[in-house]
């Protein structure tokens, strides 16, 4: 067997030390930006697939060095923004980022070339979401190779192993297991013989959490029978405190409602001291009644999205009483779905949302 020539050696530890480099950088920088703690990792992946044997041919170096670029290690969704110089970013990763720098009030900037980014600076490259689409994947289920673009199908209406329910899951079945195994399970199922007593008992217990959703629809179709309700759009604006920690906080402008002024505030995490060190990220606000009243004030009110915004919200009614000696409600969480949909208000310039109020007359 005949020695390796010596730029062959010099290619392989070039590629051995930006290896250990970047899996180094990865490490140092996991606490301080995920998304930079992925690049470094991806980099050194991409090293790693060129010495690999058998990975030398020069269409995986250039696949390689192409995944070496991207910022992102799930690479599973098919958005990619790009920074002035070229280097890629996931949608998760550049929301994250921008969501970052919010919180610890600096400009966001690219993890490779640390040249500033926003959503007016960046924008989609739709020749790499395409090229993401057509790259293969693994399915969860049945563990074969399906171009990206085809694997959600796969995985929800075809796969043989993709994870399925009874169809007497509506009478209290709880099996969950393979597509290939149902019809067997189905034609075994004690469900359907049980007596009529066993099947009320495990009625009762589905219609409990039924009857909480309804409670809710129900409340709120009431509210809209009050003689007095107002809405309005509102835009919280980030400040922060001159405590010598400075803590973000939002607040909007004095809006009037019901003929009286009032603000609503917003805290990230009830104001911890570092969140942008957490992973969950939480939202809660709080009313405040600006104005003189003669008589106590008892209102219900909740937030939902605004017109043009697609952040999760979960409605939630609040009830209070305004007087002028409590004008202020405690803070209250704002039911955003997840980190994830909190991570987008915070990505965004303002937070833009619609409050609704209803006054109880007595």
């Amino acid at each position: 067997m005949a020695p390796k020539p010596w730029s062959e050696w010099s290619t392989t530890l070039s590629h051995l030390a930006l290896g250990v480099v970047s899996l180094h950088a990865a490490v140092s920088t996991a606490q301080a930006s995920r998304g930079a703690a992925a690049g470094f990792l991806l980099q050194a992946l991409a090293s790693a697939t060129l010495l690999a044997p058998g990975l030398g041919t020069d269409e995986d170096g250039l696949a390689a060095a192409w995944v070496a670029t991207v910022i992102g290690l799930p690479l599973l969704a098919f958005d990619f923004h790009w920074c002035t110089n070229g280097h890629l970013m996931c949608a998760g990763c550049f929301i994250h980022l921008l969501a970052d720098a919010r919180l610890k009030e600096e400009q966001a900037t690219c993890p490779n070339c640390r040249c500033e980014i926003s959503k007016s600076l960046c924008c989609r490259n739709l020749a790499v979401e395409k090229a993401v689409s057509e790259l293969p994947s693994e399915c969860g289920f049945c563990l074969r190779q399906f171009p990206r673009s085809l694997l959600e199908r796969h995985q929800k209406e075809e796969c043989q192993d993709r994870v399925t329910q009874c169809k007497y899951k509506r009478i209290g079945c709880p099996w969950h297991g393979p597509f290939h195994e149902l019809t067997v399970h189905e034609a075994a199922c004690a469900h359907p013989t049980k007596t009529g007593n066993e099947l009320m008992e495990i009625l009762d217990e589905m219609d409990q959490s039924h009857r909480k959703e309804m409670q809710l629809y129900n409340s709120i179709f009431s509210l809209l029978s009050f003689e007095k309700i107002g809405y309005t759009e509102v835009q919280f604006r980030p400040y922060r405190t001159d405590d010598f920690i400075t803590r973000l906080y939002y607040e909007t402008p004095r809006f009037t409602v019901l003929n009286q002024t009032w603000v609503l505030k917003a805290r990230v995490n009830d104001s911890e001291r570092n969140p942008n060190l957490s992973c969950k990220r939480t939202l809660s606000f709080q009313l405040l009644l600006k104005s003189k009243v003669t008589a106590p004030l008892e209102c219900s009110f909740l937030l939902l999205k605004g017109p043009y915004d697609d952040v999760k919200i979960s409605p939630v009614i609040y009830h209070f009483v305004f007087t002028n000696e409590s004008n202020e409600t405690d803070y209250v969480p704002l039911p955003i779905v997840d980190s994830v949909e909190c991570n987008k208000l915070l990505a965004a310039k303002n937070i833009n949302l619609r409050l609704f109020l209803f006054q109880i007359q007595k």
